[in-house]
C-alpha cells in the first residue's frame, strides 16, 4: 500500500523502518532540523536521518499547514501513518489520504491521551504499559482503536528505556494494522472507559517530594528521567538525580535525610530510602553521588529538599 509517514523522534523510527520494508512510502513528514548540544548545531530529526538512510523523500515542516497538505495530496497516498510527529493533523489533511490517518500512541487508550503518555503512566505507577493504533480524528487521541497491546517493560525502567521497548512492539502492532487495512480486514472499535490526560511535562514535574513513600518517589523518578529530569534542592541549589533505584535492606531514614554507603547515597522517604548513584549539581557535570557527597561541608546535617 502507498503510505505517507509522519514522525520526528527516535521512538518513531522502528515503525518507519518496518513499514518501509513492507509498503511504498511516498514521503516522510518530519519536523525541521533543530539546534542540539552546547554548540547548538542544526541536526536532522531521528526520523529524517532514518528516511535518508532508506532513500525516502522528506517533507520538513514545523506544522502541517496548507502547503504541506497540498504536497501530501500530490503523493496520492492511500493511508497516512503518524507516530509522535509533534503537531496536529487537521482537516483537510486529515481526509487527504483515501483511508485517512492512523496513529501509533504509546498508551492503552483511553488512558493517557496527550503528549507524554509513557511518562505520565510511570509517574502514576500504572501496573501495565502498552501501545494502541487508532484512527486519527480531530479530537485528541479519541479515535476508534484498531489494535492495542500490553508491552513487557522492566519494572525499574525509566521513561526513555520504556519508550524504546514500546516503540519496537508498537512498530509490529502498526504493521499488523496497516496490513489489515490493506486487505480490508481491519476493524476499529470505539474506546471504552474514562479517559485520562497526559500533558507535556514541565521542569516542576521533576521535583521529588520526599514526604511520599518510596514507591511514589521512584515512580516519579522513572517517569521524568531523562526529561525533564528528576531533581531536588540542597542549600537552595538544584541537584539533578540521574541514576537511582529502590534501596535493598537499608534502615529507614527520616524524609530528606541523607546517609552514605560505599556505593550510593540513601535519601529518606516516607518509607524505605531511595538509593541514588549518580547526580549532577547545578553548574557542574554529572558525577557519582558519593563523590558529590564527600565534597560537601557539614554533611552530618545536610538534607535534600532544603
Amino acid at each position: 500500500m502507498r503510505l505517507v509517514f509522519a514522525g520526528t523522534p527516535s521512538a518513531a523510527v522502528p515503525t518507519l523502518r518496518r513499514l518501509a520494508g513492507e509498503h511504498d512510502i511516498a514521503a516522510v513528514v518530519t519536523r525541521p532540523d533543530a539546534p542540539l548540544g552546547r554548540r547548538r548545531v542544526l541536526t536532522p530529526s531521528p526520523v529524517a536521518q532514518a528516511a535518508a538512510e532508506l532513500g525516502l523523500p522528506v517533507i520538513a515542516a514545523a506544522r502541517l499547514d496548507d502547503a504541506v497538505t497540498a504536497a501530501i495530496a500530490e503523493l496520492d497516498a492511500e493511508l497516512g501513518v503518524i507516530v509522535a510527529y509533534g503537531g496536529l493533523v487537521r482537516e483537510p489533511l486529515l481526509s487527504t489520504p483515501a483511508k485517512g490517518w492512523i496513529n501509533l500512541h504509546f498508551s492503552l487508550l483511553p488512558s493517557w491521551r496527550g503528549a507524554a503518555p509513557v511518562q505520565r503512566a510511570l509517574i502514576a505507577g500504572d501496573p501495565e504499559l502498552g501501545a494502541s493504533v487508532f484512527q486519527l480524528v480531530p479530537a485528541l487521541d479519541a479515535g476508534d482503536v484498531f489494535a492495542a497491546r500490553v508491552v513487557d517493560v522492566d519494572e525499574e525502567a525509566t521513561a526513555d528505556a520504556a519508550l524504546e521497548a514500546l516503540s519496537i512492539d508498537g512498530a509490529a502492532l502498526t504493521a499488523e494494522v496497516v496490513a489489515a487495512i490493506a486487505d480490508g480486514s481491519a476493524v476499529a472499535v470505539p474506546q471504552q472507559g474514562e479517559p485520562t490526560l497526559a500533558p507535556k511535562l514541565t521542569l516542576d514535574d521533576g521535583l521529588i517530594d520526599w514526604a511520599q513513600p518510596l514507591s511514589r518517589v521512584f515512580a516519579r523518578f522513572r517517569g521524568v528521567t531523562p526529561e525533564p529530569g528528576a531533581h531536588t534542592t540542597v542549600d537552595g541549589l538544584r541537584l539533578k538525580i540521574l541514576e537511582a533505584a529502590p534501596s535493598v535492606g537499608a534502615d529507614a531514614l527520616e524524609p530528606r535525610q541523607i546517609a552514605a554507603t560505599k556505593s550510593a547515597l540513601l535519601i529518606g522517604t516516607a518509607s524505605e530510602p531511595l538509593a541514588v548513584t549518580r547526580v549532577q549539581p547545578a553548574g557542574k557535570g554529572a558525577m557519582h553521588a558519593v563523590d558529590w557527597w564527600r565534597g560537601q561541608r557539614g554533611t552530618e546535617d545536610l538534607r535534600v529538599g532544603a
